[in-house]
């Protein structure tokens, strides 16, 4: 969240934030609930003050008369300090909660826009293929090869979930692998991370972990929830630390199952892998002196570079506009592979789909958590923390089968998963029997 006081001192500022972000949030009423705690806490230290002097007053002698009165003024001044602590308590509880919706600020070169179709395109990598064919979507590769499962995913599991089989399995495996041995070239402390959070954790992270609009599954009384990605975990980490400013900046990674609820995501080009329940990842995350930040959120996105240019795939780099950015994110860069399955009347080639993407948070989520590092001045201050996807599996296995892609229906693999897949291509199945089952009779 942001400081109370910042959003005070820079109201305008805040408030012209909050618009162009296309967001809802009451600026106004945190500068009220915040001048009211100020008033509340000052005249709660006075009373305490007062409470201190007459306790000091009760250890001299005096007469009973003058006894007397100070044990009824005491009693007058407790009950004073706890109703003031119980106002304090509300108005502090108000006054989270209201400015839990203030965003971020945004980058001064942010693009300002309100959707997607608005952001800024910074770099383009590769060029897309022309294909002598009629490209298939993945969806249907995975069918024919017997690669994926959607229907039994959708029988066991409801819509969106789905079966990886055969040499998909081991494709995960490989891009897992792949990326992880990326982050090791570049000195990354490597995490297998928890799949639940406390609902705390997800709070200061910047997600909502009830009412409709969530987008994470909460587990019924227990005050946790699955974790949509390994930016939680990770997080959550060193909250309420106190960290080495010798030791910073750490870089972490995290691999994790990850959990979405998706709800109200629809649209021609959700279908297949692009936008399911669950999935997994590898993810960076780091924390780091607020003056390198910047310098770090620049280093993440080269590593998805790197990362998508060793796996041949076309992609172009987006810087995102305002209303398409997350609440915590101060500036979000997005890569975009190209995607054949994306073919429209206007673009009959194809189109970009969104694979990774990198955020710096600034100090945003590290107040909500309570992450410091001890300055040099003596003082606890707030580190700042980005965040960035290595590999959204399902994506980049979307990414790789439709663009690599042959005309018998083959799949090649790409030269830097060769070593982890065993396997240079994944061909149809000629020694299955079909079909291998009948669908019983209700």
């Amino acid at each position: 969240m942001l400081d109370y006081r910042f959003i005070k001192e820079n109201l305008a500022e805040v408030k012209k934030n909050i618009s162009d972000r296309n967001m809802v949030a009451d600026a106004d009423l945190v500068v009220k609930l915040f001048d009211e705690r100020t008033a509340l806490t000052t005249k709660l230290q006075s009373l305490q003050q007062k409470r201190n002097e007459n306790a000091a007053s009760m250890k001299q002698k005096l007469d009973p008369e003058t006894r007397a009165k100070f044990i009824e003024e005491g009693k007058k001044i407790k009950e004073d300090v706890a109703q003031a602590e119980k106002e304090l308590a509300e108005i502090e509880t108000k006054l989270d909660e209201a400015g839990r919706q203030i965003p971020n600020m945004h980058h001064p070169d942010t693009p300002i826009g309100k959707l997607d179709t608005e952001n800024l395109e910074v770099k383009k990598v590769g060029t897309p293929r022309k294909f002598g064919f009629k490209p298939k979507s993945h969806v249907e590769l995975g069918e024919a090869l017997d690669l994926i499962d959607f229907e039994r995913g959708t029988k066991v599991s409801g819509p969106k979930f789905y079966y990886l089989k055969n040499e998909a399995v081991f494709l995960e495996q490989a891009l897992i692998m792949y990326a992880l041995n990326i982050l090791r070239k570049h000195n990354f402390t490597h995490f297998i991370t928890p799949d639940i959070a406390r609902e705390e954790i997800l709070k200061g992270i910047g997600f909502n972990p009830r009412g409709n609009e969530s987008n994470v599954y909460a587990i019924e009384e227990e005050g946790t929830c699955l974790v949509a990605t390994a930016e939680i975990t990770l997080g959550g980490f060193h909250s309420g630390e106190i960290l080495d400013k010798s030791a910073l900046p750490l870089f972490y990674c995290g691999l994790s199952h990850c959990f979405r609820r998706e709800a109200g995501a629809a649209g021609q080009f959700s279908k297949g892998l692009y936008r399911v329940h669950q999935f997994d990842k590898v993810e960076m995350f780091v924390y780091c002196l607020p003056e390198d930040s910047d310098k770090i959120h620049e280093q993440l996105r080269l590593i998805e570079e790197e990362i998508f240019t060793g796996l041949g795939l076309p992609f172009h780099v987006v810087d995102t506009c305002t209303g398409d950015l997350g609440a915590p994110a101060y500036r979000k860069w997005d890569l975009e592979a190209w995607m054949p399955s994306r073919a429209t009347e206007e673009k009959p080639d194809g189109d970009y789909g969104e694979v990774t993407s990198t955020s710096n948070c600034t100090d945003y989520q590290a107040r909500r958590l309570n992450v410091k590092y001890h300055d040099d001045d003596g003082k606890n201050k707030y580190v700042h923390m980005l965040n960035g996807t290595a590999i959204a599996v399902g994506r980049a296995m979307l990414a790789i089968m439709e663009n690599y892609q042959n005309e018998d229906g083959s799949i090649t693999i790409p030269e830097a998963l060769v070593p982890y897949c065993g396997f240079d291509k994944i061909g149809p199945k000629k020694d299955v029997k079909s079909p291998v089952y009948t669908q019983a009779k209700k």
